[in-house]
């Protein structure tokens, strides 16, 4: 059967979402998550809707991809396809020509889970690796500890300070207000949870967002951050804890992160809330 790429319309991400949340266990690869998808209806559900792209063979999606923007792809594949031929080349042509509408010419980049056949393919194209990156999970079977601060639910109200917290601790000016209210009106919020961790005054020091994909399967944590006037207090390990407990609380079975391996403060975070690190993955580039 022929292999069809498609970008899907608002409706149709709900198809591509449901083959992700099925594709999600615990001993899978760091891949692309319902949750990321969630995320990026921060720019609104027509925009994410614009950014999806989806493989499918007689009617079944084998493939979802996400553009994070417009040189970056992040992917994953269905478990029993992780070495079809097939699939695997066709990916490589779609990735290739830009007149496929995924990547442009010039440099881009792909993160896609270890173990594909793509990856043998694109090396034999003369794809590179970039920089390193560390998968963090923790398994939530038991409770999760206190996370010995206040912690409260990020609501309209909080918006603000949602958004403020992220620009400090990503030094940028791009989280707005709008942000989180474009990402609660979201079709897919609700298996989200957006919480604060409060100083001694009731002020927000740390936000994190966790995304479930449903009950037994990986949560993700996406984003989490720390407002650089409150750093180094334990702000980082109370919200990813708090985060991880309300997971634990919508039937996850574990917690999932990847982060930047450079970023030796944010693995230190992970680490001290009780997450164990995998090993290295590197998303793959062309560069010219």
């Amino acid at each position: 059967m022929t292999i069809v790429l498609g970008t899907p319309a608002v409706d149709g991400v709900r198809e591509a979402m449901a083959a992700l949340r099925e594709w999600q266990y615990d001993g899978a690869p760091t891949q692309l998550h319902p949750g990321d998808i969630g995320w990026n209806h921060r720019f609104g559900t027509a925009e994410t809707a614009a950014v999806v792209r989806t493989w499918s063979r007689d009617g079944r999606i084998l493939a979802v991809g996400m553009l994070d923007s417009p040189t970056v792809v992040r992917m994953t594949v269905a478990p029993d396809a992780f070495r079809d031929q097939g699939l695997a080349r066709r990916l490589v042509e779609d990735f290739s020509l830009p007149e496929r509408g995924v990547l442009p010419e010039g440099a881009v980049s792909i993160e896609a889970p270890l173990g594909l056949l793509l990856h043998d393919l694109l090396t034999e194209e003369g794809w590179g690796v970039d920089e390193p990156w560390t998968p963090l999970f923790r398994g939530l079977a038991e409770p999760v500890e206190d996370p010995g601060v206040r912690i409260r639910a990020i609501g309209p109200e909080q918006a603000q300070d949602f958004a403020g917290v992220l620009r400090s601790a990503f030094n940028s000016s791009r989280p707005t207000g709008e942000y989180w209210h474009a990402m609660s009106a979201g079709p897919f919020f609700a298996d989200a949870r957006c919480l604060g961790a409060c100083d001694d005054q009731g002020d927000v020091a740390g936000v994190v967002t966790v995304w479930s994909a449903g009950p037994g399967k990986p949560g993700l944590v996406e984003p989490m951050g720390v407002h650089e006037d409150h750093r180094g207090r334990g702000y980082g390990r109370a919200i990813t804890l708090a985060g991880a407990a309300a997971l634990r609380e919508m039937g996850s079975s574990s917690v999932r992160v990847c982060t930047p391996s450079s970023n030796a403060g944010a693995i230190a975070t992970y680490r001290a809330a009780g997450f164990e690190a995998r090993p290295e993955v590197r998303d793959r580039i062309r560069t010219a």
